[in-house]
């Protein structure tokens, strides 16, 4: 994925080495946002599996109880 930016020419009285400093810019911008990318998809991922071990947890309780209802009825 890579965002292109439009060259801006330089226009009367502007040196045209000033281009270097808009590289710098728009390499810091494109560097933020593939930070923030990283971190929403590290975020997701992150909540994605602490929703499958709590998922996981309610199963293993709810098979315990199972297990125990189980156990008293063969008691009877």
């Amino acid at each position: 994925m890579s965002i292109q930016y439009p060259r801006r020419r330089a226009t009367a009285g502007e040196k045209p080495g000033n281009e270097p400093e808009e590289v710098k810019l728009q390499n810091a911008s494109k560097q933020i946002v593939q930070n923030a990318i990283l971190q929403a998809v590290q975020q997701v991922s992150q909540e994605s599996q602490r929703r499958e071990e709590r998922i996981s947890d309610n199963k293993d309780h709810i098979q315990l109880g199972v297990g125990e209802l189980t156990k008293k009825h063969e008691k009877k």
